[in-house]
């Protein structure tokens, strides 16, 4: 396959949920605002993935993880790659990552990352970008709340190829 025919996403898990993270807050000067910290355990995980050289993306949001899950969201990829292009699919060795997990999608490969090296995977910032965003500072009811603004945030994210573009490309990547 030629280099300019193979697009590189990045593909990456998160945990969202009732135990979410508190971020600083915009305050008139000598006040203490209050950031919400609840004590449930209420959690989604979100399988997301980008294309930065196409703007591209595909997301998954379950109420676990597995090597299942996993193979549901690359057959998203794969369908999601045009025609006579071939997909690199960059993540990490979680261990739903197994080397057969792709073995039956013929444009599609996986590269996976050294161990304990996420600042090499992109989608890194687009976790914090939905945290910072949407979803810190946040109350949730329950599971399907956690979903909806998860749902909210990712298709905020990707509603502006641009940004998807510019926060997840990386000159090392580039493969025209």
């Amino acid at each position: 396959m030629a280099l300019e025919r193979v697009d590189i996403w990045f593909q990456d898990e998160a945990r969202f949920g009732q135990q979410n993270s508190t971020t600083r807050l915009w305050a008139r000067k000598g006040t203490r605002p209050r950031a919400v910290r609840q004590q449930q355990f209420e959690y989604v995980h979100f399988f997301g993935a980008v294309c930065p050289q196409t703007g591209e993306t595909e997301a998954i949001i379950t109420p676990y993880l597995s090597k299942d899950i996993m193979h549901q969201h690359l057959s998203l990829i794969s369908q999601r790659t045009k025609a006579g292009r071939h997909a690199v699919v960059v993540m990490d060795g979680a261990g739903w990552h197994t080397d057969v997990i792709a073995d039956e999608f013929n444009n599609l490969s996986i590269i996976k990352l050294l161990p304990y090296s996420p600042e090499l995977n992109p989608i890194e910032q687009v976790w914090s970008w939905l945290r910072q965003h949407h979803l810190a500072n946040r109350s949730f009811k329950g599971y399907e709340d956690i979903v909806d603004a998860c749902s909210i945030a990712w298709n905020s994210f990707i509603s502006d190829t641009k940004r998807v573009v510019s926060l997840c490309r990386r000159d090392w990547a580039i493969m025209t």
